[in-house]
C-alpha cells in the first residue's frame, strides 16, 4: 500500500484570492510541484508520468519548488530528459530544495536549464504584472541572507507577489518584505505516521494546505 500511494500522483485545485492581481492572471492557472526526487527509485518513467499530468493541466506557468533530485549518484541529463516535454505559455521556474544542495547544485541546475527550465537564483522576475520571486533553500534557510536577497529584489507590495521558495519556514521575513503568497513543499506532510505527527509538530499549520501568516497565504 505504501509503494502504491507513493507513486499514485495527486492533483489538487485550489482558488487564490491575491490583493491587486494583474489583470492578466485573474481566472488563470498556475501548476506547483515539488519533492520529485529523483534517484534510485523514481527515474525518467516517473518523470514521464509527472509531465504529461502537468501538461493535461493547461497551466499558464509551472513553478517546481525543489527537491527536483534525491542527492544520490544518478546519470542526471538521463533522469531529466522527460522534463525537455515541459513548457507553458509564461515559462517554467524552478527553485533548490535541500537535496538538490547534497553533493553540490551545479550539475543539477546546468541539467534543468538544459531542459528548458527558467533557474531562479535568487531574484525576481516580472511574468505579466506578477512578481515572482525565486529563492534556493540553503539561502532561505539563513534568514540575514534571506533578507539581504528579498531587500535586493525590490518587492511593490502594492502588486501582487508570488515566491517560490522549498520549505515554509522563516516566513517573518517574506511577508515583510510584502511578499503576497508563498508557495513551498519539503514537508511530505511526513507522509505516513508517526510522521505526519512530526511534520505538524515543527511546521504547525504550515505542514500542508493553505493558510496565512499575517499578511501573506502560505501554501
Amino acid at each position: 500500500f505504501a509503494l502504491f500511494s507513493a507513486y499514485w500522483l495527486r492533483l489538487t485545485r485550489i482558488t487564490v484570492p491575491l490583493p491587486n492581481l494583474p489583470a492578466f492572471w485573474n481566472g488563470r492557472t498556475i501548476a506547483l510541484v515539488t519533492d520529485i526526487h529523483l534517484g534510485n527509485f523514481r527515474g525518467p518513467a516517473f518523470s514521464h508520468r509527472v509531465v504529461s499530468l502537468l501538461m493535461s493541466m493547461g497551466a499558464e506557468c509551472v513553478l517546481i519548488g525543489g527537491d527536483m533530485f534525491d542527492g544520490v549518484k544518478i546519470d542526471v541529463a538521463n533522469a531529466v530528459e522527460p522534463w525537455k516535454a515541459l513548457s507553458a505559455p509564461s515559462g517554467v521556474y524552478f527553485v533548490g530544495g535541500n537535496h538538490d544542495d547534497y553533493g553540490g547544485r551545479k550539475m543539477y541546475l546546468e541539467a534543468l536549464r538544459e531542459v528548458g527550465m527558467r533557474v531562479l537564483d535568487n531574484e525576481k522576475v516580472n511574468i505579466h504584472g506578477l512578481q515572482l520571486v525565486g529563492v534556493h533553500d540553503a539561502e532561505m534557510h539563513e534568514e540575514g541572507i534571506f533578507r539581504a536577497i528579498l531587500a535586493k529584489a525590490a518587492v511593490d507590495p502594492g502588486t501582487a507577489s508570488i515566491l517560490l521558495a522549498h520549505r515554509p519556514s522563516n516566513m517573518a521575513v517574506p511577508e515583510e518584505a510584502g511578499i503576497s503568497f508563498q508557495l513551498s513543499g519539503h514537508t511530505h506532510l511526513g507522509q505516513f505516521w508517526p510522521w505526519t505527527h512530526f511534520a505538524r509538530r515543527v511546521h504547525g499549520k504550515f505542514a500542508y494546505g493553505l493558510n496565512r501568516f499575517g499578511r501573506m497565504l502560505v501554501y
